[in-house]
């Protein structure tokens, strides 16, 4: 993709996530049935924090990442990264425990090599510009034996539900997007850029080719969603 193009579909993903902040976690528990919470224990489960670990929660949005990480790990140090403040903004507003919040480009990581014991993420993936360099990014921020895992969208495999999928994706949620938020447009980003985005094959061997070894994925959501994990080694 030519650097222009770069920067149009940055500004673009930055204006959408901007206009959806302040609905952006109904949205998500109305859109997957309230799975995405389930979706998140498994994340951090698969994370393998370490005693004290620092977690960096990538593309965290309003936070929920983070949250759910001092829920399993009240000792571990996490910080929340994002490049749109609205969404930052709306996730500090939250009750409850404050988070270390910081602006970040998962293109370009505001830290040092090796700072992290595990980074995570919740549907940035196939937002990104680049998916190798964010991948590249991730993985030279975590230490040896650290672990990178993402949860997103995938491109489903064509079976008997592939109707009922496609009317969920070009249907159902651009209506509810419509009337919730009233941003029509930005949820029928969302669900274009599901079936424009990497299998759970494919993606599974760019992180292979980023370096990350025993890569694993499953799949939810009738084959729509797919958790990755791999290890730096």
């Amino acid at each position: 993709m030519a650097e222009s193009g770069k920067a149009e579909r940055v500004r673009y993903i930055r204006g959408v996530f901007t206009r959806v902040a302040p609905r952006y976690n109904l949205m998500n528990r109305l859109m997957t049935a309230g799975q995405d919470v389930r979706w998140r224990v498994e994340v951090i489960q698969h994370a393998g924090l370490p005693v004290k670990g620092r977690l960096l929660d990538l593309g965290a949005g309003t936070g929920d990442l983070t949250r759910e990480a001092l829920r399993q790990y009240p000792d571990c140090r996490p910080f929340a990264g994002d490049f749109t403040l609205e969404m930052m903004r709306t996730g500090q507003a939250q009750p409850g425990v404050r988070l270390n919040w910081t602006g970040a480009d998962a293109l370009g990581l505001p830290f040092p090599d090796r700072t992290f014991d595990a980074v995570v993420s919740g549907f940035l993936l196939r937002n990104v510009a680049d998916v190798q360099q964010a991948l590249r990014e991730q993985y030279r921020v975590l230490k040896p034996g650290g672990r990178m895992v993402c949860l997103d969208t995938t491109r489903p495999a064509r079976n008997f539900l592939s109707p009922l999928v496609k009317i969920h994706l070009h249907l159902i949620i651009p209506v509810l997007g419509w009337l919730i938020t009233g941003q029509r447009d930005a949820y029928t980003y969302l669900p274009n850029s599901t079936e424009s985005f990497l299998r759970a094959e494919e993606l599974a061997a760019r992180m292979a080719a980023a370096g990350f070894k025993e890569v694993v994925f499953r799949r939810r959501m009738a084959g729509t969603i797919a958790i990755h994990w791999g290890t730096k080694r």
